[in-house]
């Protein structure tokens, strides 16, 4: 695993920095004038492309373009493609692949804090990205206005001074945000599945399959530009169906990553009738990594409010009763609910609410505090030496 994850990462990248001779091989010129179908196919793949990873797709073109310009058009071109930009992009994108290639021999302790910052870089390279994306969309549209111009003019039908031509541009950038949005976001949740998992193994699968996917973007425009539209497709096609999925994990990891890299535990206070926290499980509509508030409703009893996509009207699910108690974790807490042997997970705590789960405990009208996960085994452990309770 360990050779085939440094392979890979060598490949990818290679492929990165390769990308945009890749997608704008020496016959760009001749297929702009014969087929605009492939200009689009390729400009597709592109946006694709930069949505899987974002900095490396953008450093990637933009390096591109500005090799392939002449030297007196070189001033004028984009943001991206000026060396201010990409060469800081691409040196980061190095030291990203150069930790994954490392990450089977680097310590748990120092990979993880490794792991955080790539999580804030990619969502912040995603924000940029975007504006990339637009011109790469209208790139589209000229390829195929001269198909298109035809159908848009109205000159035959007495209506020569109506162009519709602008309707392209409409269209055509909110698809491309859209399949962007998508595919980032599937892509992002890889960085946050990476930063929660506590196995080395799931963590090296995670980035090969990250690698794989982004290579095979790369790779397949280079054989075909049909194939490789017709993969990107695919690859927006599932991201459009994890969507929902990939939006909630994604929110889970950015408030578990800002709890604790603002260690907010230590300035957060709690409130004395609610708290946020994560459903663990499937609670009537509201679905799996849902965030909302529990509280307890007029009738005493816990309930869950939670928006769809965060911005819907809310919802309010009534938990069924029973004997729900606070599990005191080592990164972070969660409530459970005891039901006979067994304690499962109910709601997920984030971070903040480290050291405070008395005051939470006391706010949901809950009666008991017990270790579970590390601090469990640490109770355990320290009851067989000492003899105390192993429960708080």
């Amino acid at each position: 695993m360990k050779a085939v994850l440094r392979r890979l990462t060598a490949f990818v990248l290679l492929a990165t920095l390769l990308a945009p001779a890749a997608w704008a091989a020496p016959k760009e010129d001749f297929k702009k004038a014969t087929s605009p179908g492939l200009v689009a196919a390729e400009k597709f793949t592109q946006i694709t492309g930069v949505a899987i990873s974002p900095l490396a797709g953008v450093g990637g073109i933009g390096a591109y373009k500005y090799w392939r310009a002449k030297p007196e058009e070189r001033p004028g071109l984009t943001w991206y493609a000026q060396p201010w930009f990409f060469l800081p992009a691409l040196l980061v994108v190095g030291a990203c692949v150069a930790k994954d290639a490392a990450g089977p021999v680097v310590p748990t302790s120092l990979k993880k804090p490794l792991d955080l910052l790539e999580l804030f870089e990619n969502k912040a390279s995603g924000i940029i990205a975007t504006g990339a994306v637009v011109p790469l969309a209208l790139e589209i549209f000229e390829a195929v206005k001269p198909g298109s111009s035809a159908g848009l003019n109205l000159a035959g039908a007495h209506f020569a001074a109506l162009d519709l031509a602008w309707l392209g541009d409409l269209v055509m950038v909110p698809l491309a945000l859209l399949v962007y949005a998508v595919v980032w976001l599937f892509s992002h949740t890889i960085n946050v599945l990476i930063l929660v998992s506590p196995f080395t193994t799931v963590d090296t699968a995670l980035k090969v399959l990250r690698g794989a996917v982004l290579g095979s973007v790369v790779g397949l425009p280079a054989i075909s530009d049909q194939a490789g539209a017709v993969w990107a497709g695919l690859i927006v096609l599932v991201s459009l169906c994890v969507a929902p999925w990939a939006f909630r994990t994604t929110i889970f990891g950015t408030i578990f990553a800002w709890d604790l890299v603002s260690r907010r535990k230590h300035w957060w206070t709690p409130k004395q009738d609610c708290v946020w926290a994560f459903s663990a499980c499937k609670l009537g509509q509201a679905p799996h990594r849902a965030f909302g508030k529990v509280s307890r409703n007029p009738q005493g009893e816990l309930s869950f409010t939670w928006r769809p996509w965060l911005v819907f009207a809310p919802r309010t699910e009534t938990l069924p009763p029973g004997n729900y108690v606070i599990g005191k974790g080592l990164i972070h807490s969660e409530i459970l609910r005891v039901e006979g042997e067994d304690a499962p997970d109910v709601f997920n705590l984030p971070p903040r609410c480290n050291g405070h789960e008395d005051a939470v405990a006391t706010a949901l009208g809950l009666r008991e505090v017990r270790p579970v996960g590390l601090r469990a085994f640490w109770a355990a452990l320290k009851s067989l030496f000492t003899g105390q309770a192993a429960t708080a």
